[in-house]
């Protein structure tokens, strides 16, 4: 058997196992091993060696360090009641208004995840939040979770975002200008679910209640406790830009202000402090050892030449550049529905991107390749808050017992709605995600 043959045959079998649910770290280090071992021949000394070397080029690249240091960010946020300030800012602007609470969730999801860089942790602590609001004020069950779970993607769109670290070392572009072409894409998304919910509560008038508006100094007052979240996104993400420092000092400097605000507003004890570290050494070594999955996986690709092949004959076939971007966009959506956003970029996107690269959009090469992430970053997440198993819906469900999933089903199709206009939009328009980068 060829080694292009293993590499073709290693996919049903990783599928299989994933299926079976074996983690997706250990399905792809255990096929990565397996192809490694038959295209040797059956010989384990090169396996052997390559666990040696490529167990320490994974992890003592520098790049990653800024993982852990974004996830202790977003630890001491969430842990730290940032949150709650967010939220009751945005409620004070637009809570009075129809749909005004369920579209202040939206603004604190977004405002939230410029801190955090997680969709799952934005969802789940902000329903911790606005559901007891949403509820308070006759919001029906369906719309609040469903306005949650799509709420909750923009964590990891919006940055600093984890996968954007992931998908920059992946593909060996630069960290600075993906957060850049991120920031566009990020502000549409929560206006276009903002208006997504205006058009929902006057389609189904009893989905949501009413709030009475409250005096304008009051108003300013919650926008002005939200001053740590504001300032640290403006240091952060405002330093890299700028070239103050690098995307991985920027995430050091982003903990130590999160903390410090923490401690400042007297949310940050020794207790919180030891949960914080220890979600953030929890949620560290489970992204690495995914990494290292990967890194074994795709190696086996490159040596196996799958993608190299898959590029060739879709260049071959003569299909539009298009028609091809959309049917890998197609598939995203479909499989995110099954897997976790990060598994699905370092599965893919050694397979995808050498296909994409071999294609003629009319731009340079870097340009493409941003494109394509922040696309590809936007339609995994589509997927989790695509019914019947989007990761998201079961999140916020699990947090709201009353509310059968049934009905956040139906209600959550007008947000897939909105994103799938999005998409379209940004493929049909690239330069509204390229225009803010440097020339």
């Amino acid at each position: 058997m060829s080694n292009l043959e293993l590499g073709f045959y290693s996919f049903p079998v990783l599928l299989i196992m994933v299926f079976l649910r074996a983690p997706i770290g250990l399905a792809m280090l255990l096929c990565g091993f397996g192809g490694w071992y038959f295209a040797m021949g059956g010989n384990p000394t090169p396996l052997l060696a390559k666990m040696k070397s490529e167990t320490y080029t994974t992890f003592s690249s520098y790049s990653l360090s800024i993982i852990p240091m974004f996830l202790l960010m977003g630890q001491f946020a969430t842990l730290s009641g940032m949150s709650q300030a967010l939220f009751k800012a945005a409620e004070g602007f637009l809570g009075h208004r129809r749909g005004g609470v369920a579209m202040a969730a939206v603004g604190a999801c977004a405002g939230f995840g410029a801190i955090c860089g997680s969709s799952l942790a934005t969802a789940a602590t902000m329903s911790k939040v606005a559901l007891p609001e949403l509820k308070r004020y006759g919001y029906s069950g369906g719309f609040s979770t469903a306005t949650l779970a799509a709420g909750g993607t923009l964590g990891i769109l919006i940055p600093p975002s984890v996968i954007l670290v992931i998908y920059a070392i992946l593909t060996e572009q630069n960290i600075a200008k993906l957060f850049l072409a991120a920031f566009v894409p990020g502000i549409l998304a929560a206006l276009g679910y903002i208006l997504t919910i205006s058009l929902y509560v006057r389609l189904h008038p009893d989905a949501a209640g009413t709030r009475a508006p409250i005096p304008m100094a009051e108003r300013f007052r919650a926008l002005a406790d939200c001053w740590p979240v504001l300032t640290i996104f403006i240091v952060v993400v405002g330093g890299i830009y700028a070239g103050w420092f690098t995307p991985t000092e920027g995430s050091a400097i982003g903990a130590a202000g999160t903390g410090l605000a923490a401690l400042m507003a007297g949310s940050l004890n020794w207790k919180v402090l030891g949960e914080s570290l220890l979600g953030t050494a929890r949620t560290t070594g489970m992204i690495f050892f995914i990494v290292l999955g990967a890194a074994f996986y795709n190696g086996f690709l490159a040596l196996s030449g799958v993608p190299q092949f898959m590029a060739g004959w879709v260049v071959e076939q003569g299909f539009s550049p298009l028609l091809v971007l959309c049917v890998i966009l197609v598939f995203y959506v479909i499989f995110g529905c099954l897997m976790d956003s990060l598994s699905m970029i370092l599965l893919t996107v050694p397979i995808f991107f050498p296909v994409i690269m071999a294609m003629d959009f009319g731009m340079s090469a870097e340009h493409v390749a941003i494109w394509f992430g922040i696309l590809v970053l936007i339609v995994v997440e589509v997927g989790l808050i695509t019914p019947p198993v989007g990761m998201n819906l079961f999140i916020i469900n699990s947090m709201d017992r009353e509310t059968p999933m049934t009905q956040t089903y139906r209600a959550v199709m007008y947000f897939v709605g909105s994103d799938l206009v999005r998409v379209v939009i940004l493929v049909a328009f690239p330069a509204i995600t390229l225009f803010l980068l440097p020339d």
